[in-house]
């Protein structure tokens, strides 16, 4: 092989390593931008607030499986499925706080909708909340809620894991509270509840008129999450984030039944 056509094939070779390089590097830094919005169904966007991501639409929550979070979604309502009551929704938080073997928590707030209810477990010390749970209506099984509780919550957030097999199904559920939460966690935040409040009600103005933020936020490790009415009645919920005032809207309720603080 002549010296001419030898330094060609290397010139060549260099020139596909560079750019195999520059499109596995392009495709990993567009995976891992992405991860948020496909594992949860969320994106940010630029109205300082969370919107539905690729794989979550606004669809409910459901009983069924999810490849990404581990968990069921659909369209509409659980039409087929009677909903919990506030006793049955309280029994399941509380067999999920019982087998944590993590002490002083207590159950908070009740939400019961029709496709789920919501349950705020909070710290009986400090009044302040621990995170937030799900029930499901057909297992009556509680599991912990996703969005801000698994992104935002700084004390016992870190605490679930993904398992590629665990999970309700889920190939990437198997979220689970089962360690120490994380010691040295403030509840102090840059944005206070009045300025939560403030934040929902600008998001709500923008994107559900008519809709009023409840001004009695619970107050969790890095968010806040609060109720939001209409024409007088709970419609939904949603969060806001302790340091940047972002909002993350809550899409899988459906519709309002019950509550009890």
């Amino acid at each position: 092989m002549n010296k001419t056509l030898s330094a060609t094939l290397i010139v060549i070779a260099v020139l596909a390593l560079a750019g195999g390089t520059f499109f596995f590097g392009t495709m990993y830094a567009r995976t891992n931008a992405l991860v948020p919005e496909m594992m949860f169904g969320y994106g940010s966007n630029n109205n300082n607030a969370y919107g539905p991501g690729m794989m979550g639409g606004n669809g409910g929550y459901g009983a069924g499986s999810n490849m990404m979070t581990g968990y069921g979604w659909n369209n509409g309502t659980n039409s087929n499925v009677t909903p919990l009551t506030v006793d049955q929704a309280k029994a399941a938080a509380e067999k999920y706080i019982q087998s944590l073997n993590i002490q002083g928590l207590e159950i908070g707030e009740v939400t019961v909708f029709n496709n789920n209810a919501y349950v705020a477990v909070k710290e009986t010390a400090t009044g302040v909340g621990a995170f937030e749970l799900l029930v499901d209506p057909a297992t009556q099984t509680a599991y912990p809620e996703f969005g801000p509780n698994m992104m935002w919550n700084l004390k016992y957030g870190g605490l679930g894991h993904s398992s590629m097999m665990g999970g309700n199904g889920g190939m990437m559920g198997g979220w689970n509270y089962q360690a120490t939460p994380s010691a040295n966690v403030s509840a102090e935040m840059t944005v206070t509840s009045e300025q939560a409040v403030q934040y929902a009600q600008q998001y709500l103005d923008a994107n559900k008129a008519g809709a009023t933020a409840a001004t009695d936020p619970v107050q969790f490790y890095g968010y806040y999450t609060l109720d939001f009415s209409k024409d007088g009645k709970i419609a939904g919920m949603l969060s806001v984030n302790g340091y940047n005032g972002q909002v993350f809207l809550h899409t899988w309720h459906g519709t309002f039944i019950e509550e009890a603080k």
